[in-house]
């Protein structure tokens, strides 16, 4: 049997282990345009902000691809494929033939459209290469410009502010992490980050990018400017499937997958960010771009790969991120469409800086946001994972008395 794993990250790692452990003959080769060993990609903000160094990176040791006896072809690109003639080709000409394929390329930061987008010193963060490159200028830079409120571009932020530089965030939304809380949470997320020196702009972004071989400044949507030498954009990913034929294999935002990770062509599987499949709580389909779902999806394609058939029961969306001094777990559909069938409860306390948001369907928790005390939301994500009713009183679980006993 040929195995081909398009990808080096934590999808791909977690596929070709799965396989070698159900089979130890066939030949299994990793194609990725990185030319690194797998790393922890979720880490390098870690090494921007200086906390943790670069070396301790990587989740495999340099003999991975010896000992499980791996091809290992770093530094390429795939460019097309066939799902006819099942085989690979790289940008350098290269072809490789493939019984079973699966795609683990995870996602490409999104671009900004703004004139001037090509100065030097304006970075995506999404690979350690990336942050290589970051750190370079560091030394030169004074004042930073992060564009966009998600994750990335609050790593970006906490890490910039951390090395000292002045920060300043653009974003389109009334607050932060919009994708992943509620206004409620998002406003609190907004106080501290501006409590802590980060000037934060909403409704308003970036026109064009101004300097002289770098970034010196930018142009609003406003019409102000703000003067950075230094700029980071955050605006999101996507998933990376320029080589995927559309006319054969079914897209959407991602790859579209079965219950066992394949495709619609037999044999070509898609794990990872570059993934869609059926979200657990919104019961429709959705690519969830985090670190778990990749591992899980990853082993699971990899088992079907070699020939033991496992179902994937879908994905769910959660985050535990530490902002300052608050703490905030999120799980499920925080947001859902208003007056769709959800019930919605929250409790927050401002003056405690705590907020709690619980989201059912019927008898089913299917979202949560969790800002400070966020020590038991494990079973509140666990209820939504699970699908389990709650038959206890909901407002039990809102309010700060609540304990798991309360629930068995």
């Amino acid at each position: 049997m040929k195995y081909v794993i398009i990808g080096n990250g934590v999808a791909a790692v977690h596929a070709a282990e799965a396989i070698r452990s159900l089979d130890s003959r066939g030949s299994i080769a990793m194609i990725s345009d990185e030319a690194v060993d797998p790393y922890c990609r979720p880490m390098i903000s870690m090494v921007l902000e200086g906390s943790v160094a670069a070396d301790r990176l990587p989740i495999r040791g340099s003999s991975f691809y010896e000992s499980l006896g791996i091809q290992a072809v770093l530094g390429s690109r795939v460019t097309s494929l066939d799902v006819v003639g099942r085989q690979v080709r790289l940008g350098d000409g290269r072809a490789f033939g493939y019984d079973r394929l699966l795609i683990a390329t995870g996602a490409d930061p999104r671009p900004v459209k703004a004139a001037g987008a090509d100065l030097g010193s304006i970075f995506t963060m999404r690979t350690e290469a990336h942050v290589r490159r970051m750190l370079e200028v560091l030394p030169r830079a004074r004042k930073a410009l992060i564009l966009g409120g998600g994750l990335v571009g609050f790593k970006a932020a906490y890490g910039l502010l951390r090395r000292g530089l002045d920060v300043t965030m653009l974003i389109r939304s009334d607050y932060p992490l919009s994708q992943q809380v509620d206004k409620t949470a998002g406003m609190l997320i907004r106080d501290e980050l501006t409590r802590c020196g980060l000037e934060v702009r909403v409704g308003v972004a970036v026109e064009a990018f101004e300097g002289n071989g770098v970034v010196q400044g930018a142009r609003l949507s406003d019409g102000g400017t703000v003067e950075c030498d230094m700029v980071v954009i955050g605006k999101g990913v996507l998933p990376s499937l320029d080589f995927v034929p559309r006319d054969r294999i079914p897209v959407d935002l991602g790859i579209l997958v079965d219950e066992h990770l394949q495709t619609s062509i037999p044999g070509v599987f898609a794990a990872g960010d570059v993934a869609e499949s059926v979200d657990i709580a919104r019961k429709t389909r959705w690519v969830n771009a985090i670190w778990p779902e990749a591992v899980q999806q990853g082993r699971i394609a990899g088992m079907n790969m070699a020939g033991r058939q496992v179902t994937y029961k879908g994905s769910l969306s959660r985050n535990v991120i530490r902002i300052f001094g608050l703490d905030v777990m999120t799980a499920g559909w925080v947001s859902p469409p208003e007056n769709d069938g959800f019930d919605v409860l929250q409790q927050t306390d401002r003056r405690a800086g705590t907020h709690r948001r619980l989201v059912f369907r019927e008898d089913r928790l299917v979202g949560m946001t969790l800002v400070n005390d966020i020590e038991q939301g494990g079973v509140l994500m666990s209820l939504i994972h699970r699908e389990l009713p709650v038959r206890k009183p909901r407002e039990s679980l809102v309010g700060r008395s609540f304990n798991v006993g309360q629930l068995l």
